[in-house]
């Protein structure tokens, strides 16, 4: 069981600004840029999906064994940035913590919910790799399709979530003449403190 770790004020003001973003017809309230570092100490960022918030933090699912997951395994610490640009006069997020694997119960039970077909990308993409013809891919897919036909797709075992437990959420919201105003919850030795910030 996971333990408390965010801020319930900073979960309470996100929930919101994901329903007001998904009730004002943003066509990917969720999406969410996920930035890791390599061995190297190299950047990389892409986007992502929120899949879930909570106490505990914040719930994403991929690939365990494509690029983000091997930085994932070599340095936990990430930074998210959520930006909902048509939102008020703009509003982003920012989320800084580190991340932890989804127990299988998780991620089986989210699995589960995802479209027929998605579930055989899972099983068909090497993530990340080198893709020679596009033709193999479309080999790998009727492959797992065939396998799994007339039953339910199982998860793979390379496939699950990430719980980012927060130890820092900004939330930035725009304004006329980049007059923005930003609140910063932070926690320090367990307890979180919140402060604005110049913009």
């Amino acid at each position: 069981m996971f333990a408390v770790t965010f801020s319930p004020e900073a979960l309470a003001e996100l929930d919101a600004l994901l329903a007001e973003a998904a009730a004002g017809g943003d066509p990917e309230p969720t999406a969410m840029n996920l930035s890791t570092v390599d061995e190297r100490g190299r950047p990389h960022s892409r986007i992502v999906l929120l899949k879930g918030t909570g106490p505990d933090g914040l719930r994403f699912f991929t690939n365990y064994t494509s690029a983000k997951g091997q930085q994932l395994a070599t340095n936990a610490l990430v930074a998210l940035c959520i930006h909902w640009k048509h939102l008020r006069e703009g509003v982003q997020v920012r989320v800084e913590g580190a991340v932890e694997e989804l127990s299988a119960a998780d991620s089986d039970a989210y699995f589960a919910t995802r479209p027929r077909g998605s579930q055989i990308g899972a099983w068909a993409s090497l993530q990340s790799q080198t893709l020679a013809a596009r033709a193999d891919f479309e080999a790998r897919i009727a492959h797992y399709e065939a396998e799994f036909a007339g039953r339910d797709v199982p998860r793979p075992p390379h496939w699950g979530g990430y719980l980012v437990k927060p130890d820092l959420v900004e939330f930035w919201y725009g304004a006329k003449h980049r007059l923005h105003e930003r609140l910063c919850y932070e926690r320090i030795e367990g307890t979180w403190r919140v402060q604005q910030l110049y913009p």
